[in-house]
């Protein structure tokens, strides 16, 4: 396989490390290879927070994320930090609440109610394994079983349980009701009807 970039972003407290430690755990089960870099500050002080995987099937050379394959957004502290590494095929997620303030120059958009589906289930502290679950439903990534054994061996186990529904949730509401499609192109966005994956 070639190699595979992905940033899950937000804000601090939006649990975006855990997220990505599970996936990369998740990725490094099924037999990849996996470098990860994170950078975090904390909510008090409206920090981003960010979690990025370099994945491939041999040894990543360089650890660091430069052209994204997957971009997760779920605050709007992160939302024009990855421009630069954005090309138009990227798969960008987007929580759709920054939907009318979205400014992206690239990528394949796609804006799901992640936040609103979480706060609706009682638990908008799962925001991030919704996002990881949608993520999972229209990216080319890894399966639902795998990241199930990692958020086993990796998540505090008070948690595993809700974070496995949440994931589920994330995943089906991927799935089952996907949203427009837009097209960033030069700052405007196309709306496009969504071919199901």
């Amino acid at each position: 396989m070639a190699e595979m970039e992905i940033r899950l972003s937000g804000s601090g407290g939006q649990g975006i490390l855990l997220a990505g430690r599970i996936l990369g755990e998740a990725l490094t089960m099924n037999g990849l290879k996996v470098a990860q870099s994170q950078s975090y500050e904390p909510t008090s002080r409206g920090g981003l927070s960010r979690s990025d995987l370099v994945v491939s099937d041999h040894a990543v050379d360089y650890p660091l994320v430069s052209v994204l394959d997957y971009l997760v957004v779920l605050d709007k502290i992160a939302a024009g930090a990855s421009d630069a590494l954005l090309k138009s095929a990227t798969l960008v997620i987007v929580d759709r609440a920054l939907e009318a303030s979205w400014r992206a120059t690239r990528g394949q958009l796609l804006f799901l109610p992640i936040a609103e589906s979480a706060r609706r289930l009682g638990n908008i502290r799962s925001t991030n394994m919704f996002a990881l679950g949608a993520l999972l439903a229209l990216g080319d990534i890894c399966d639902q079983a795998g990241v199930f054994a990692a958020i086993a061996r990796v998540a505090p186990s008070k948690l595993v349980e809700s974070a496995m529904e949440a994931v589920k949730e994330g995943y089906a509401i991927a799935r089952s009701a996907p949203p427009p499609m837009a097209v960033a192109r030069n700052g405007e966005i196309e709306r496009l009807p969504l071919v199901p994956v």
